[in-house]
């Protein structure tokens, strides 16, 4: 008898909530199997739409859920009581439990028969992926509360999903994906052991509840063996050190997105190959096959992928699942001495890593140093594909191509520019229709329990049926908590490129007039995504330039005046996440008004078409994806800071 196919996902939510649920209802028919909701960046940083944060982000990556009424418009005709939906959620983790709880309490479904994930891996989000919001030790008490009371009144619900996916994508290697994932792991059962909230005979059941959400890249017999290394170590671990001796809760539950990060602006008919072959790296080996499955969309590396896109990406599994025998068989890889060796050298590798994190404290003690390892993995990846190491098929070789009939006008989806607006509105008639007094009453008791040792979850569902906002649980939060900034790790990467176009742009720089250029590395808006602005960073120090970044999440007016005090040559800013049409003219403006003069330059996810309007708007030079030669394009900033030397 054929073995059931895993939930069929795509990760997906745009606009607003009317909007996602038609496209959750539109995949749902066509054979989608569970939810995967991807939420916009001011949801995920605990901003409202109308938050100045949140200007140029809303709605962009994601679906804003700002209160109760917008989980009622997401989850409209859809039973949440049968369908296992999985939020990709963090740092406001706690809250958008807390809307789905209090959402279908509203419905009259009992909380027990939800089932899903949260994400709520904040770990990786100090290390990769940048939406934080929190200090450590407060996000790993939100971590913790909303486990125990997912474990006690939403049992059937994962509440975290610890995340080597946006490990993979920042350049970690396999072994750092094992070592750090299981880390991170082991210090929210740690913690969660610690914070007294749970018997010791009860651990068992907590760490049955905990799933994985993992990367697959293009390396597929490496993937495999990398799986099997997860399980097995997974299951030493939880026999060993939590003392749990039934198999089904020692079984690694994992879920997974395949790798976007090889997905290539270039030729990019050439990822659905990739996506197919990244596919089966976490299928064919039965033992270690995923729970869950969503694949990205072929054109992700140009800007947000339409239905249709997401459509082909769901046929891909289906007809792995249905039309193929692989579900027929057992474990086709036992017995396999390449496989079984490939698997014991990744699993003593890491667990040589594992043990190194373990010595320095565990995963929230050693925040500063993996970061500056991964961005040092990372670095070393774009080095070698610029090197020509590291083969990427239509990027650095075999680049001829005739004309794609897949291009053209449409080939991508664009937010309306008036969403952002109607949710602005939305939330300020939301705020007015409300009964202040218990929304007041519910922040207050949401602040007292934050500053107490309580579990935040109760106050945090009273709070969402009281009408509260994203923003306002947050907000409340910050003022407990405070904010915090994570560390950028560039320092760790430096020193790599040698390259002889780099040596030769060293030489340059050093000769240069008045000293090396200054350049202003800077990431405005809420997106996260830090690993174009890093290696910008990393390979300008490589070249001799001196290097002004800091970090992610810096405002319009924060850029300006880095650049005005700190006198720097060119400007440089990273956006991915699909605002530079409404941020690039705003920090343009701002620069004149503080005096700057230098050249601004603009990286990331940027369509062709929108090129020549920043181009317009005076930006001196567009770099997206396919420009991987980092070295030319230190040379190109080096000239642009030498012509403004001359003016």
């Amino acid at each position: 008898m054929a073995d059931k196919p895993w939930f069929m996902r795509t990760y997906s939510g745009h606009s607003n909530a009317r909007a996602s649920n038609e496209l959750y209802r539109t995949n749902l028919a066509k054979g989608q199997t569970g939810l995967s909701i991807a939420f916009d960046l001011p949801t995920q940083t605990g901003y409202d739409p109308d938050a100045p944060e949140a200007r140029g982000e809303v709605g962009k990556v994601g679906v804003p859920v700002a209160h109760l009424g917008h989980m009622r418009q997401l989850m409209d005709g859809i039973p949440v009581g049968e369908m296992n939906t999985s939020m990709t959620i963090n740092a406001t983790a706690a809250w958008l439990l807390g809307l789905y709880i209090a959402h279908a309490e509203e419905a009259g479904v009992d909380p027990g028969l939800l089932a899903g994930t949260t994400q709520n891996d904040i770990v990786k989000e100090y290390l990769s992926r940048g939406t934080y919001i929190f200090p450590p030790d407060a996000s790993r008490r939100l971590t913790v509360d909303t486990i125990v009371h997912a474990v006690r009144h939403v049992p059937r619900w994962n509440p975290i999903n610890v995340c080597p996916y946006h490990l993979q994508e920042a350049g970690a290697t396999p072994v750092q994906e094992l070592a750090y994932g299981l880390a991170t792991a082991i210090a929210v059962l740690d913690a969660v052991r610690e914070s007294g909230q749970v018997r010791e005979d009860e651990m068992p059941e907590v760490v049955g509840r905990i799933s994985f959400f993992i990367d697959a890249g293009i390396r597929f017999v490496e993937e495999v063996c990398k799986l099997r290394a997860f399980t097995r170590m997974w299951d030493r671990i939880t026999r060993d050190r939590y003392g749990v001796d039934d198999e089904r809760f020692r079984r690694f539950r994992y879920g997974v997105q395949v790798n976007s990060l090889g997905l290539t602006e270039e030729q990019p008919e050439n990822n659905v190959q990739r996506i197919v072959l990244e596919m089966l790296g976490v299928t064919l080996s039965k033992n270690a096959r995923a729970r869950a499955l969503q694949l990205p969309c072929w054109n992700e590396a140009l800007g947000l992928p339409r239905p249709w896109d997401q459509q082909w990406s769901l046929r891909m599994q289906q007809v792995l699942a249905y039309e193929t025998d692989l579900l027929e068989y057992d474990d086709i890889f036992d017995g396999s001495k390449v496989v079984e060796a490939k698997t014991a050298e990744l699993e003593e590798e890491a667990q040589v890593e594992l043990d190194d994190v373990l010595a320095m404290g565990g995963a929230f003690e050693a925040i500063d140093e993996l970061k500056g390892r991964v961005v040092r993995a990372m670095a070393q990846r774009t080095r070698r594909i610029e090197a020509g190491d590291l083969q990427v098929v239509g990027v650095n070789c075999f680049s001829e191509t005739a004309p794609s009939p897949l291009g053209g006008e449409g080939i991508i989806l664009r937010v309306d520019p008036a969403a952002e607006a109607e949710l602005r509105d939305d939330v300020r008639d939301w705020r007015q229709a409300r009964e202040h007094d218990a929304v007041e009453k519910a922040l207050d008791e949401l602040r007292r329990v934050a500053a107490s040792d309580e579990n935040v979850m109760p106050a945090t569902i009273a709070l969402a049926h009281a009408g509260g906002t994203t923003g306002e649980w947050a907000g409340a939060l910050r003022e407990v908590f405070g904010e915090y900034r994570a560390p950028t790790g560039v320092t760790a990467a430096v020193g790599g490129r040698a390259t002889d176009e780099m040596a030769e742009v060293l030489a340059r720089v050093r000769s240069m007039r008045g000293g090396p250029p200054r350049l202003l590395v800077a990431k405005p808006g809420l997106d996260g995504h830090s690993n174009g602005a890093e290696q910008i960073a990393v390979a300008a120090r490589d070249a001799g330039m001196e290097v002004v970044y800091q970090g992610i999440r810096l405002t319009p007016e924060q850029i300006a005046r880095a650049a005005r005090d700190e006198d720097v040559d060119v400007v440089g800013i990273s956006i991915l996440s699909g605002s530079h049409l409404e941020l690039v003219p705003e920090i343009l403006r701002l620069l004149r008004e503080e005096g700057v003069d230098a050249p601004v330059v603009v990286g990331g996810i940027i369509p062709g078409d929108d090129r020549p309007k920043l181009e317009r708007l005076g930006v001196a030079a567009v770099y997206t994806p396919k420009d991987f030669q980092l070295s030319r394009m230190m040379a190109e900033v080096a000239d642009l800071a030498a012509a403004r030397r001359q003016a």
